[in-house]
């Protein structure tokens, strides 16, 4: 059974990106979080075909996590429909693992 979770976010400005990243690091919602810049977002909207300038959030989490982090993004994203896409890591580096599980207050494997 997976352990560990990876999140992949967007969001449209550094400082959303900054605000987003610091408080699921503050509340151990995440045990660390990867952010890339100058990422280009092309998707429907309302009908339209649009692109946009995005930044990328990786976040690693444990699995138990995976909805409460959800749940909270929601709540702190300026997006009306965020993009929140979670991966269950099955296998991997155990001590990284194990450490994922550790920053984000679960029991080690």
């Amino acid at each position: 059974m997976p352990k560990i979770s990876v999140e992949f976010i967007t969001v449209d400005k550094k400082t959303n990106a900054q605000k987003i990243i610091s408080e699921l690091l503050k509340n151990n919602l995440a045990a660390c979080v990867n952010c890339v810049k100058n990422i280009e977002s092309t998707y429907w909207w309302k009908g339209k075909i649009e692109k946009s300038g995005e930044f990328l959030l990786i976040i690693k989490t444990a699995k138990s996590k995976v909805k409460k982090l959800i749940n909270y993004v929601k709540k702190i994203h300026p997006y009306t429909i965020p993009e929140i896409i979670a991966f269950d890591i099955n296998t991997g580096n155990k001590d990284y693992i194990n450490w994922v599980i550790k920053e984000t207050g679960n029991n080690i494997l």
